[in-house]
Order: C-alpha cells, then sequence, then structure tokens
C-alpha cells in the first residue's frame, strides 16, 4: 500500500471526523468521539516531548487507559495514563504510539497531523 497524501488524508478527516462540525467547539467533539472510538485501550506510547502541564520526560514510555471525560478544546486532546501509581491526563500530541493495531496507530497518527497544521483542513 502506498503512503498516504496530505490531500488524500485531509480528505478522509473531513469526511470521517470533522462530518457535521462548523465550529471549534463541534470539531473537538468530533475528534473526541472519533479517538475514543477508534483507539484501542490499553496501549503503549512514549513521550516525544516534554511539556510543563505534563510531567512524562522525552523517551519515557507510559500506558495509555483511555481517554479523559471533559473535552478541553480542539487544540488539545487529552488521555489518560498510568505513571508512578496515579493515573491522569496528558496530551495525546506529546505521545507517540508504539506496538498498536493499525486503527489506533491511524487515528493518532491523524490527531498528531490535524494538530500540527495551524491553518487545519479550511
Amino acid at each position: 500500500m502506498t503512503e498516504e497524501t496530505d490531500e488524500e488524508r485531509n480528505k478522509r478527516i473531513r469526511r470521517e471526523v470533522l462530518t457535521d462540525a462548523y465550529n471549534a467547539h463541534e470539531m473537538a467533539i468530533n475528534w473526541c468521539y472519533h479517538l475514543e472510538r477508534e483507539m484501542s485501550f490499553p496501549f503503549q506510547a512514549r513521550c516525544i516531548e516534554e511539556r510543563t502541564i505534563s510531567p512524562l520526560r522525552a523517551d519515557e514510555a507510559v500506558p495509555v487507559v483511555g481517554m479523559t471525560d471533559e473535552v478541553v478544546s480542539n487544540q488539545e486532546m487529552f488521555v489518560l495514563v498510568e505513571w508512578r501509581d496515579r493515573e491522569f491526563g496528558v496530551p495525546l500530541s506529546q505521545l507517540e504510539v508504539l506496538d498498536v493495531d493499525s486503527d489506533t496507530r491511524q487515528a493518532v497518527d491523524d490527531w498528531h497531523y490535524w494538530n500540527g497544521n495551524s491553518d487545519r483542513l479550511g
């Protein structure tokens, strides 16, 4: 299978994630539902960037056990991780998935792509 182009990914995200989302709040809700539906929990992930809002260090591996209960914004999606006998939310954009199924990988890759493109899909 060939690598998906940005244009193909944009079309798929519009079709599968952002259908009937007309503002930032609706986009955030759609992303949350999409990620929750497509990701298979638990899975292992690795921290790819340190953030002031998270205690994770670069290259630290953690189990991701679910989505957080609240949608904060369309700029960040938070997942629940287990870390030092605690469970709390960290930004999904801070994590790289490790051994996961193809649906989980595609959902996370799509979020990273969407989150990394400030022009969004128009």
